[in-house]
């Protein structure tokens, strides 16, 4: 079973809910558990892990087209061809340009090329890497190339190397909004927690994230965390649309300390330990199913 871990704003504690749900099943249910960090602008989930052993490490490349100006004949045609505005030429000056920023590497315009013009040469990407972890299978984790903005792309490869693997749960952690990443991110999930928070910003990013969850049909349940703050108009969304609320964890001063000092697997509160197990039970119900 694949399970993504999304929210529609930062900050609500999606990547807590990652880890320690990982953590969770792979320490009382089922060791054949895999993490993977699908938020390569920032990943941190390793850090809150002891130690956690590196094992593997690749740097992952895209192919970026290049414009011979000495053989093109400025026919436009690779500009027609591709859909991402990513090629500028000017026949009055004979130039010809290919932008690496807006380039998909989609392999469009080289096709599209009659004269042999264009060749395509490798950019780094950015890197995976493969943890060994105390409890479950490990973590994977995608680190995208400062600078670039392909994080879609990389997303996919790290999604590859999970690809038939006998898992019996695969985590993505996904990054946070409802862009393109976290769409790729959930695209083949059989199911998704939103995790959120009792505030106006966490209802209104909820919201959102409901309703592209509804437009991809995929099946999800909402975590509500930092529970006792805020409001109740959370829960009385969650009522009137019949979603699913798996479970609450609540606010603690001592809890988010935690956190920020990388600690939150170490010494648990029973009441979040207590919580987690819960809603890990729930998750293994769904997967049998």
């Amino acid at each position: 079973m694949k399970i993504a871990v999304a929210s529609g704003k930062g900050g609500t504690g999606k990547t807590t809910v990652s880890v320690n749900l990982y953590n969770t099943i792979g320490k009382y249910f089922d060791e054949n558990v895999r993490l993977v960090d699908c938020d390569v602008e920032e990943p941190n989930d390793a850090i809150f892990f002891h130690n956690p052993i590196l094992n593997s490490k690749k740097e992952v490349h895209q192919l970026i087209p290049e414009i011979d100006v000495e053989v093109c004949t400025f026919c436009k045609k690779c500009v027609e061809w591709c859909e991402f505005n990513a090629i500028t030429i000017i026949k009055n000056l004979e130039f010809a340009e290919i932008n690496p920023d807006l380039c998909h590497s989609c392999g469009a315009c080289s096709v599209a090329c009659e004269f042999g013009a264009i060749t395509e040469h490798p950019q780094p990407l950015g890197v995976i890497s493969h943890f060994q972890t105390e409890y479950g299978k490990g973590l994977i984790e995608g680190r995208l190339e400062i600078g670039s903005a392909m994080q879609t792309m990389l997303i996919k490869e790290v999604k590859k190397e999970v690809a038939g693997e006998n898992s019996s749960i695969i985590i993505f952690d996904a990054p946070p909004g409802t862009s393109c990443p976290v769409v790729e991110t959930v695209s083949d999930a059989d199911y998704i927690i939103l995790v959120t928070e009792p505030t106006p910003f966490g209802l209104h990013d909820l919201k959102i994230t409901v309703e592209l969850l509804k437009d991809l049909q995929k099946p999800f349940g909402v975590i509500v965390n930092k529970s006792g703050l805020g409001s109740n108009d959370i829960y009385n969304y969650l009522e009137v649309n019949n979603i699913e609320l798996l479970g609450n964890i609540p606010f603690s001063i001592e809890y988010a300390a935690n956190y920020a000092s990388g600690n939150i697997l170490n010494n648990i509160p029973v009441k979040f330990e207590t919580t987690y197990r819960e809603i890990a039970e729930k998750l293994i119900i769904k997967s049998s199913l």
